[in-house]
């Protein structure tokens, strides 16, 4: 790392720290950037990441993604190109100096009209084959410089917040597309690709997780067979589809609880189990504890 990165670096990190005044998790001005902070080490939880990059400014997170582990700290950044089951665990953090970071969010569809721009319509084919749904890459300045001008916004006028966000967020993405991660993103985002067919059935599964999951149609409605569709889908995801919808509805179930005045047994028929009992094994055998006693340890933890 050079002394202009460091300053950059150094510049964000103490500008997150003031805007954070406590350990939260904080939504900007800025619809796609959030801040993140915390002074104390974790367990690990588990997480459903959406298509995004995430920073550790400062300190560090390991990232648990099926039997791997791996992380990300000032050195290096996370990208996410769809919604991927994964668990996490802040590793570096004290009072001193705070786990600080940025996650930025984007859409696949943001990601293609960027490359359409400045490779044209005749957009190269990816050289890379299915992989992981999770990238960690090296950081750089050429990512850091329009990182830092997109957190500066935050100090101007919402109009010009409102005007200039979008252009930036399309320079990031033109940056993680013209570097190491650009053959890692272009396959998820080249229609035709069974990568991005993939990406479409996480899509039909997210927006659907309560109905019932019949991995035959999926895989007909998608054009492919099951073998194909399970295989590829594990690829990316770690998780078979049935697991990952178990996982959606388990993680609704568990905001509801947390943040609703709402029974557990009505929980389970809102995420889609016909059978409470069902429910709360699925869910003890995810998080480690049954759900009231789950939810109590949490609120104790933000309290």
């Amino acid at each position: 790392m050079n002394e202009l990165f460091e300053l950059h670096r150094k510049e964000l990190v103490n500008t997150i720290n003031v805007k954070c005044t406590s350990d939260e998790l904080m939504k900007t001005a800025i619809p796609s950037l959030s801040f993140y902070k915390t002074s104390s080490l974790s367990e690990f939880v588990s997480v459903v990441y959406e298509p995004c990059i995430c920073l550790a400014l400062q300190g560090s997170k390991a990232v648990g993604f099926g039997k791997e582990l791996d992380g990300y700290n000032k050195s290096k950044y996370l990208l996410v190109s769809t919604n991927i089951p994964a668990n996490v665990r802040i590793e570096e953090a004290s009072e001193k100096e705070p786990y600080i970071s940025l996650k930025i969010s984007f859409t696949l569809e943001q990601i293609y009209e960027v490359l359409k721009e400045f490779e044209g319509e005749k957009i190269s084919k990816p050289k890379s084959k299915v992989d992981k749904g999770l990238f960690f890459g090296d950081m750089n300045m050429n990512l850091l410089n329009p990182i830092s001008r997109l957190v500066k916004l935050l100090e101007t006028p919402q109009k010009n917040i409102n005007f200039m966000y979008p252009l930036i967020i399309k320079e990031i993405l033109y940056v993680l597309l013209s570097g190491e991660s650009g053959e890692f993103l272009k396959q998820y985002v080249m229609e035709g690709s069974i990568t991005n067919q993939i990406v479409k059935v996480i899509s039909e599964i997210k927006n659907n997780f309560t109905e019932t999951l019949n991995v035959k149609e999926l895989a007909e409605k998608f054009n492919m067979s099951e073998s194909t569709l399970y295989h590829n889908f594990k690829k990316i995801t770690m998780l078979s589809p049935i697991q990952f919808q178990k996982k959606l509805r388990l993680e609704e179930a568990k905001q509801l609880l947390l943040n609703q005045k709402i029974d557990v047994n009505e929980v389970a028929f809102v995420v889609g189990y016909e059978s409470p009992s069902q429910f709360s094994r699925e869910y003890s055998r995810m998080f480690g504890l049954p759900p009231k006693a789950h939810i109590n340890s949490l609120k104790e933890l933000i309290a």
